[in-house]
């Protein structure tokens, strides 16, 4: 009970300390590190930016993708799954994938449409799994959506990785070979959501 002229807070101090330890966990700080790389690889991947500093950008992309496989590992793994986590992760792994699908359009290394069509697709997943939620159901992520992740993550480190380091100008060709490979991954696994929650935005009793 609040002493008089004291204002009482809600909870407790042991309250308080026990969530922001919920929250500041290794998945939840790892998934953070994603969110950071973003802006910075926004800046790295400008048209001119030189050899080096795309090569900074493909290791740093690579550690945001490596990040991606660790934090739901270790959330597994240790029981430290939480809401927070749940919601932000993906949308750091969608925000990830999207900044090189847009950054790399006007070098020529991946087509405008190739984007289009992935972005589109995990803005129509996110909106499924957020109505899905309002449900009450969690979604988890598929295997296929995994593997699509995986495909998508290699390919994008090939494109991001400049040509002028080693010797091999079909690099960027291979690049794009699996980025396609990725797309049907992409298509698949989007299809694969609808029909997995077709019951609940079929459902006559949906809220608007």
């Amino acid at each position: 009970m609040a002493e008089p002229g004291q204002m009482a807070w809600p909870g407790s101090k042991p309250d308080l300390y026990k969530n922001m330890k919920s929250i500041y966990t290794a998945p939840n700080i790892l998934t953070a590190c994603r969110f950071a790389i973003v802006p910075v690889l926004l800046f790295m991947l400008r048209p001119g930016m030189g050899d080096i500093i795309a090569l900074a950008a493909f290791f740093l992309f690579l550690a945001g993708a490596l990040t991606d496989l660790a934090d739901g590992y270790l959330a597994r793994k240790y029981g430290i799954e939480s809401v927070l986590g749940k919601l932000m992760d993906p949308l750091a792994d969608k925000m990830l994938v999207a900044t090189p699908l847009i950054m790399l359009i006007p070098m020529g290394r991946v087509p405008a449409w190739v984007s289009l069509l992935i972005i589109s697709r995990e803005l129509a997943v996110t909106g499924l799994r957020g109505l899905a939620a309002a449900s009450g159901i969690v979604v988890s992520a598929s295997g296929l959506g995994k593997i699509k992740s995986v495909f998508q993550y290699t390919a994008l480190c090939i494109l991001i990785f400049p040509l002028g380091i080693l010797p091999l100008p079909f690099l960027h060709d291979l690049g794009r070979i699996i980025l396609y490979v990725s797309l049907l991954l992409t298509v698949w696994s989007g299809f694969d959501y609808f029909i997995r929650l077709q019951k609940i935005y079929l459902s006559p009793g949906g809220n608007r």
